[in-house]
């Protein structure tokens, strides 16, 4: 896999898929989790059929190293390792795709780095660095209650709420994973399998580290400056983060603007990747 030295000589590797000389401007893509393997990303819903998506892998995930600073896994520091990225590639401006808690380092880079943007595309974001915990993702979880594996499922969250035995993390999360997803059919079963194995602990836990309440202002004032258009994709199924969230997120930027998908969950590429495909490269075409 390729790699590039980040701003401490730390070496990072990304993946490069889709096609060379296509003519479209590549497209970075960060992945969530926090702390998670961004193979889950797959090709974004085939977005990579038409352009390149250049997708590093995080400190202490895929094939990067893990860090021996844990603060290092902070979302501002996963930042400051986009920067050098960008450098890397020899970008003068890009477009950034991120997902989850991707969207939080994405925004602290947007905050940093506003003039680098081309177009930022957040999908099903958290609000938390908004200061806001919107209750939506409640109603959503309740409207479901009538799906065959709603009671297994709600009562593997609850649960995971009261720090279950590791040994019993794995079997829970998928016990959980319907919730995440619009339906729960054979791709969103093959996508959930996967979540397991490809989370980690450490980066998890250190992504929120080292932001206290000055440092959070701060970045929302950042984002005030930040002059590029800014999709954020929510799913009316979404019961992790939720819609109303994204609206928060959308309205933090001057020129934010949601797009939702009623039918999809948290993964809006597995459950209706011609409609996400077709609502991401509109934007990205279009100011």
């Amino acid at each position: 896999m390729p790699h590039f030295t980040s701003y401490d000589n730390a070496e990072l590797h990304y993946r490069v898929l889709g096609p060379e000389g296509s003519g479209l401007p590549p497209l970075m893509c960060l992945a969530g989790g926090p702390g998670r393997d961004a193979t889950y990303l797959d090709d974004l819903g085939g977005l990579a059929e038409r352009r390149q998506l250049l997708i590093p892998d995080s400190r202490g995930t895929g094939a990067s190293p893990p860090a021996a600073d844990p603060s290092r896994y902070a979302f501002p520091h996963l930042a400051e390792d986009l920067e050098a990225f960008r450098l890397h590639l020899g970008l003068d401006r890009f477009a950034l795709l991120a997902h989850d808690a991707g969207a939080a380092t994405a925004q602290a880079y947007a905050a940093a780095y506003p003039d680098r943007l081309t177009r930022l595309v957040l999908i099903s974001p958290g609000s938390r660095l908004q200061g806001e915990f919107p209750d939506d993702v409640r109603d959503i979880f309740t409207s479901r209650s009538a799906e065959p594996w709603w009671p297994e499922a709600s009562a593997a969250v609850q649960t995971l709420s009261e720090t279950p035995a590791p040994a019993e993390v794995h079997h829970l999360l998928l016990s959980a994973a319907p919730l995440a997803y619009g339906r729960w059919e054979a791709p969103q079963q093959a996508h959930a399998a996967a979540e397991p194995d490809q989370l980690h602990p450490v980066p998890r836990t250190a992504f929120w580290q080292t932001v206290d309440e000055p440092a959070r202002q701060t970045l929302l004032t950042g984002l005030r400056e930040v002059t590029c258009p800014v999709l954020v994709m929510t799913g009316g199924r979404d019961a992790v983060t939720g819609v109303r969230a994204g609206e928060l997120v959308a309205a933090s930027f001057p020129d934010g603007r949601t797009h939702h998908l009623p039918e999809a969950g948290h993964y809006p590429w597995i459950d209706e990747p011609a409609r996400f495909r077709q609502a991401v490269e509109e934007f990205l075409h279009t100011a």
